[in-house]
């Protein structure tokens, strides 16, 4: 395969997938538009999350068009499974996007997908079984980053670039083939899922994204020379997307939570938290993917001792360490406690009033009995003197009168004590 060859399927992949985006996210923008009827959503949101799919029919077509042209030459089988492998998963993300898939069936298809790479690439089946687990391990890893808007457009982006370099480093020019249109797709379709994001990747283009860029690692490394340290080189393109997953296992069996249900505990979740703007995650996401990737290709391409790639896997460990201590889980809801009504104060009557000054009511009526026991007092003792009439029934108390036969005087009005009141009396009489 020449190079004229790559560099025309990387450019029709680029003008395919930007047509295609384009007129997808007019569609997509288009005002006014009515929903599905019975609840579903609408179709312009269908459109936005299908996006994904304008990707995968740049990418494919261009790869198509250059094997059908002969381009591969003697790799056109190892070339034409990869492709046939990644167009299945591309077909069963898109049946995700449309209506939510067991796990079970979904990984059925990921590995069957991934056999038929293998066979047809013509691997021995202990390598074959080993680079089928790697490409599904690898897929689900790169599907995981599609959380964010860019994200795994720029990671997928910079690791296929990383490819494009090792395959034509390595000799074989004609597994560069995928990773160069993939690189042009990706690069298109940068723009409409930048954020804010107009077009996503959705289930159909980080599958077919995550398949496309593990099956080329895994053939590359089948086809690598014998002297060169391509299996230390290839996986460490792979390094973000593992730490992803890695972050993901264990800061939900620390918190206990399900495994397999998705939460905002992914790394831009994570730096979102501290205040990281969604480009600002892209970016930094990209850039930390850039570092295992450049340094996998200089290895590979014999420039570096294997030795390097310990300084990325020590940093990857340590980044992901600290984003762990980032809390992504909300702490639960508790019902809030529940408080006595407030007391009211019974309403005022004529003849009592309410008791708002703690005790003083009470020493003020109990003053009041006291006054009005001493004047009683008094006044009997005089009403009981030889000469005191009874009262007539029916009405009211007689006034009390001295032993001489004169009223006795009240107590004057300024509060005197019925003592003193008593003696003025008996000085009247």
């Amino acid at each position: 395969m020449n190079v004229l060859g790559i560099i025309a399927s990387g450019v029709a992949a680029l003008f395919i997938t930007v047509a295609l985006a384009k007129s997808a996210r007019r569609v997509a923008l288009r005002p006014h538009v009515p929903n599905e009827p019975g609840g579903r959503a609408p179709r312009a949101e269908v459109l936005r999350r299908t996006g994904g799919a304008t990707a995968v029919l740049g990418v494919g077509t261009a790869t198509g068009v250059a094997l059908w042209l002969g381009a591969a030459d003697d790799a056109a089988g190892s070339v034409g499974g990869l492709l046939a492998g990644a167009g299945i998963v591309a077909v069963l993300g898109l049946v995700q996007d449309l209506k939510p898939l067991w796990t079970a069936l979904r990984l059925g298809a990921q590995t069957a997908a991934a056999i038929l790479v293998v066979c047809l690439a013509g691997l021995s089946p202990a390598v074959g079984v080993l680079a089928a687990l790697w490409i599904v391990l690898v897929t689900n890893a790169f599907a995981l980053l599609d959380h964010a808007d860019g994200l795994l457009t720029a990671v997928g982006l910079v690791t296929a670039a990383g490819l494009l370099a090792c395959a034509l480093v390595g000799g074989d020019p004609a597994l560069a083939l995928l990773p160069t249109t993939l690189v042009a797709g990706l690069a298109g379709f940068l723009l409409h899922t930048w954020h804010p994001a107009r077009l996503r990747l959705g289930a159909t283009g980080a599958q077919f994204t995550g398949f496309a860029l593990a099956a080329s690692g895994a053939l590359i490394l089948a086809a690598a020379p014998s002297g060169r340290a391509a299996w230390a080189a290839l996986p460490a393109l792979a390094t973000v997307a593992l730490a992803d997953s890695a972050l993901v296992l264990i800061s939900r069996r620390r918190a206990a939570r399900s495994p397999l249900r998705d939460t905002d505990d992914h790394i831009a979740h994570r730096l979102r938290r501290v205040r990281v703007t969604v480009p600002g995650a892209a970016v930094l996401t990209a850039l930390w993917a850039a570092v295992p990737v450049a340094t996998g290709t200089l290895v590979y391409a014999e420039l570096l001792h294997p030795a390097f790639l310990l300084l990325p896997l020590a940093g990857t460990a340590a980044a992901v360490f600290a984003l762990l201590r980032i809390p992504a889980y909300g702490s639960p809801r508790t019902a809030p406690p529940r408080t006595a009504p407030p007391r009211t104060a019974p309403p005022r009557t004529g003849s009592s009033r309410t008791a708002s000054s703690g005790a003083a009511p009470s020493r003020t009526a109990a003053a009041r009995r006291a006054q009005a026991s001493g004047v009683g007092a008094a006044i009997p003792a005089a009403a009981s003197a030889p000469g005191a009439k009874a009262s007539a029934p029916g009405q009211g108390a007689p006034a009390a009168r001295t032993a001489a036969g004169h009223p006795t005087v009240p107590p004057p009005p300024t509060g005197r004590p019925p003592a003193e009141a008593t003696t003025a009396a008996a000085e009247r009489g």
